[in-house]
């Protein structure tokens, strides 16, 4: 099959990080698909998504424009050459004009639009899901929000790369890590942890405020800051996180978990793809969190499966996350990972497996089976072109 694929390399560019690239387009490149790779720098793009705010929307006014064009120009030409099958892409609303999508369609060739922040930002592509053939959607929950705006969803859950995620022959270092950025109630979960004396580390984006040593230094410069009412002043409050009202600065409520403080000692930085693979491999426990970035209509919590619950597994890693239903689909639980359902019982559990070493290595060694097995791109992908009926596929074994 002939792809036109289009996305930037990752999700976030503070991240080191080649993401999309080596669990989206190599995988369709593995399975003898013929991929054409849209030539055209999206960083900027993927860094302004926001309609809501004025800067940003801005932004996308003047440049969604020249990305269609320059995509159209590009698939008419690869098109042209020979005929383009499938226009495969990773796209906000923000990236392409629905105009262009219809384009693509009316010269034959089908479109799919993989997405995986519809939990809590669906909003971000329910301009252009509709006008595509298909979305692929890792959200079971969310299946009938895009039927109602029009949108043809297939279930497609994520998964993992075995030529990037694998296991490294390393000293085992480690006796609980996360990788992940700090964010919602990680902070907490990591401090309580701490507090029950269990020797954990955390790398990411966003744990570096966290540190009690910078945290002293910041409180010490805004408490001496705190009567000042020069602009200046008032301006550096603000962008703090105070509550500026005339002359008096406040800490606001919703700011309150700032008063975590973690050792700096056990916070590191943002990892690249390599060193966080090799991250499972130098732990005896990686720890997952189900709760993504926001709340639903009436405040709860949004759990959902999430890449880590395969990246893991798949690099051969003990991997213990917090439980949801919707993993018992993907894994035999308590065999191939574990699951906790709230602090205490993270707490019990992380204290029993790393007492128990053959334990834990059994379940390490049938999690990494069951995600060589079940839960690679190359298996999501033959599956949902086979529900699309794009059956013209290759029929690979990828080797690892």
């Amino acid at each position: 099959m002939r792809i036109f694929y289009a996305s930037d390399t990752t999700p976030n560019s503070s991240f080191q990080s080649n993401l999309w690239r080596n669990n989206l387009y190599q995988p369709l490149v593995d399975l003898g698909h013929d991929v054409i790779e849209f030539q055209y720098e999206l960083r900027e793009t993927f860094q302004n998504l926001d309609i809501s705010d004025p800067k940003q929307r801005s932004f996308i006014s003047r440049n969604r424009p020249k990305v269609s064009k320059e995509l159209l120009r590009q698939i008419k030409a690869a098109h042209k050459e020979k005929p383009v099958d499938l226009f495969f892409s990773y796209f906000y609303d923000a990236c392409v004009m629905p105009e262009a999508i219809d384009e693509i369609k009316a010269m034959g060739i089908k479109t799919v639009n993989w997405y995986c922040n519809g939990s809590y930002q669906l909003h971000l592509v329910s301009d252009i899901s509709p006008h595509y053939d298909w979305c692929l959607v890792p959200e079971k929950f969310r299946i009938k929000d895009y039927i109602k705006i029009g949108a043809n969803p297939i279930y497609c859950q994520e998964a993992a790369n075995p030529k990037i995620y694998k296991p490294y022959d390393l000293p085992v270092e480690f006796d609980v890590t996360f990788v992940g950025q700090a964010y919602g109630d990680r902070p907490a979960i990591i401090k309580h942890l701490l507090d029950n004396e269990i020797n954990v580390r955390v790398w990411g984006w966003g744990w570096d405020k966290y540190s009690s040593e910078a945290k002293a230094k910041k409180d010490s410069l805004l408490h001496n800051l705190r009567g000042c009412t020069s602009r200046v002043c008032k301006k550096f409050l603000k962008t703090a996180g105070w509550k500026v009202e005339g002359t008096e600065n406040q800490i606001p409520a919703e700011n309150k978990e700032s008063s975590i403080a973690l050792p700096a000692s056990m916070l590191g930085g943002v990892l690249t793809d390599e060193q966080m693979v090799k991250m499972f491999s130098r732990s005896k426990i990686n720890l997952g969190f189900s709760t993504c970035w926001g709340t639903d209509e009436i405040g709860n919590r949004i759990l959902q499966v999430r890449l880590r619950d395969f990246e893991i597994p798949m690099s051969c890693g003990f991997y213990m996350v917090e439980y949801m239903e919707e993993l018992e689909e993907f894994f035999e639980i308590g065999k191939e990972i574990v699951c906790y359902t709230d602090k205490e019982d993270m707490v019990n559990k992380i204290k029993y497996y790393l007492k128990h070493d053959d334990e834990r290595e059994k379940i390490r060694q049938a999690g990494y089976k069951r995600c060589l097995q079940d839960h690679t791109w190359h298996k999501r992908f033959e599956m949902a072109f086979h529900e699309m009926g794009m059956n013209n596929l290759v029929d690979l074994k990828i080797t690892v």
